[in-house]
């Protein structure tokens, strides 16, 4: 799968670890920063990450920065993404099964890098279960147009 990561400052760390982690995997990864020691905007990568989800050169995307909140909230304004923040495997499934998620976010300073495996291998390994739940994700497009 080709995936997308992207960090602010905060998460440089848990971006490399993940980014690693991910290639052991399998995947095909495009890191698209920033490298350590830069002081960034999550806005700004936030919204490069989205981009590159939505326009489909990556399947999924990692988003991280300290607490996962701010961006997150920079990569859901774009339309054609939805991105959860998560902290445990759980709720990485259900994001992908009930509300097909296509990027996840984490904090690290809140999630550690095994959690953040776990979690990105459930996020990863579930699949959207569509049915009464396309209904719902069909919404988050059309509301408000």
């Amino acid at each position: 799968m080709r995936i997308a990561i992207a960090s602010d400052h905060a998460a440089t760390d848990l971006k490399a670890e993940l980014r690693e982690w991910l290639i052991e995997e399998g995947h095909d990864v495009a890191d698209l920063g920033p490298e350590p020691g830069e002081s960034v905007d999550y806005p700004d990568y936030g919204y490069k990450l989205a981009e590159v989800v939505a326009d489909g050169t990556a399947e999924r995307g990692v988003a991280l920065c300290g607490s996962g909140i701010g961006i997150s909230m920079a990569v859901n304004r774009n339309p054609a993404v939805r991105c959860a923040l998560v902290s445990e495997p759980l709720s990485a499934a259900l994001a992908r099964e009930h509300n097909d998620a296509n990027v996840l976010a984490m904090g690290a300073r809140l999630t550690g890098g095994e959690m953040a495996k776990a979690c990105l291998d459930a996020f990863l390994k579930t699949d959207f279960a569509g049915g009464r739940h396309q209904r719902r994700v069909d919404k988050l497009n059309t509301q408000g147009s």
